[in-house]
């Protein structure tokens, strides 16, 4: 105890000196602590919209018709309905569902108040494959889809902007494109897309309601839809699906050898891949974080060099009065850790102002781990002991009628 009263006092007799070595251990810790609360954070968000997505998910679109990597001319694109959404659910026992969607903009109106959002017009399975949950009232039906009936789900921020309480929604009437459709759910808040938007700012509808009388579609276009998202049942089938479904397609489509009309992503894999990339990334930012605080270790090590030879005389003067070697080695050694423990208390303290302030000033995702900066003191502790072993050693060998001669 009285040697840590003694550091204490000496590193406050030259304050500035112990401020400014201090920084490098600060500068490393908050560096260490943001970069992986910034690293987690993003972790967390793509977790997140892998779930909000649905797991196992293939998005399947039609495209321009390619033969051995040359596209088609303009005009040349094959076009998704219905009847392959039904055709993959029913041959590919893996499937667990697939909706199909078409997707658009238009304003939406209640009373005196009108938003404009994105709409869907789908099947059921959309629900189920898209991983949408009925937060109030309920979802739409097959015999629905197929009368085009009047009535539509709603999402958590259209909601909001027409009724300030989403609660409010279910039951009451908006007219989208003047047509007077009936709220009969709404669904469970999402939050953003792996782009940044918002997925429940949104409305979805069934296929023949949105094509028939909302978009006004006729013909074959009826049942057109631009999109299919699939749910398979194990990760493990994905591959497989994938070249069923390009399989099965081709040959509805009379698509010829050779030729692709189909795009299929695995919005999971996608994700993942995503997820690697910012754990790569954040590692490397950690790395160069824990070179700052290398040096800052350094730093303490020369200043407690410093501190040996201007306090030559004092270790003398303590060795003839009966101070042993041990105690002389101890005490610059608290000096060392106290050092690097006070600059490491500060720069948590720094951080902990660092992440609120990008988290809930800026907006960005952050996530601070607590396991982390106990680890980043300790070992900043560690760093104390390391890089002031050497002076502490230095000063605790030396000759005390040399360092009495001192001057």
């Amino acid at each position: 105890m009285n040697q840590l009263a003694t550091a204490l006092i000496s590193l406050r007799r030259n304050l500035m000196r112990s401020i400014l070595t201090t920084l490098g251990i600060i500068i490393g810790i908050s560096a260490v602590i943001i970069m992986f609360a910034l690293g987690e954070g993003a972790q967390r968000q793509v977790e997140e919209q892998i779930k909000s997505l649905g797991t196992n998910i293939l998005m399947v679109r039609a495209e321009a018709i390619r033969s051995v990597g040359a596209t088609g001319a303009a005009g040349n694109v094959n076009r998704l309905y219905i009847s392959d959404a039904d055709a993959i659910k029913n041959e590919l026992p893996e499937v667990v569902a697939v909706g199909a969607y078409n997707r658009g903009q238009a304003q939406i109106v209640y009373g005196n108040q009108n938003w404009n959002t994105g709409i869907q017009g789908a099947n059921v399975d959309l629900l189920t494959a898209s991983n949408w949950q009925i937060a109030d009232g309920r979802a739409y039906t097959e015999s629905e889809v197929r009368s085009g009936a009047k009535v539509v789900l709603i999402g958590h921020s259209v909601a909001t902007q027409l009724f300030g309480d989403p609660t409010f929604a279910v039951g009451e009437t908006v007219r989208v494109n003047k047509i007077p459709l009936r709220i009969i759910g709404l669904l469970a808040a999402k939050g953003q897309d792996m782009r940044g938007f918002d997925q429940d700012d949104i409305v979805i509808m069934p296929l023949t309601t949105a094509n028939r009388r909302v978009v006004g579609k006729s013909g074959k276009d009826i049942n057109r839809v631009s999109r299919l998202v699939v749910a398979v049942d194990q990760e493990d089938n994905m591959a497989f699906v994938t070249e069923e479904i390009e399989r099965l397609l081709n040959q509805r489509h009379r698509i010829a050898a050779g030729q692709t009309a189909f795009s299929i992503m695995n919005l999971s894999a996608m994700l993942s891949t995503r997820a690697e990339a910012n754990r790569v990334f954040s590692s490397l930012l950690a790395g160069v974080a824990g070179v700052s605080l290398l040096v800052g270790g350094i730093g303490v090590m020369n200043i407690m060099l410093v501190s040996v030879t201007e306090r030559t005389r004092e270790i003398g003067l303590r060795m003839a009065v009966g101070a042993k070697p041990r105690a002389i080695l101890s005490q610059f050694l608290i000096e060392s850790v106290v050092l690097c423990v006070i600059g490491a208390l500060l720069g948590v303290t720094i951080s902990l102002l660092a992440v609120m302030l990008m988290q809930y000033g800026m907006g960005w995702s952050m996530a601070l781990s607590p396991v982390i900066m106990l680890i980043s003191v300790v070992g900043t502790a560690l760093i104390g002991v390391g890089f002031g072993f050497y002076p502490a050693y230095k000063a605790a060998n030396l000759d005390p009628i040399e360092a009495l001669r001192f001057e």
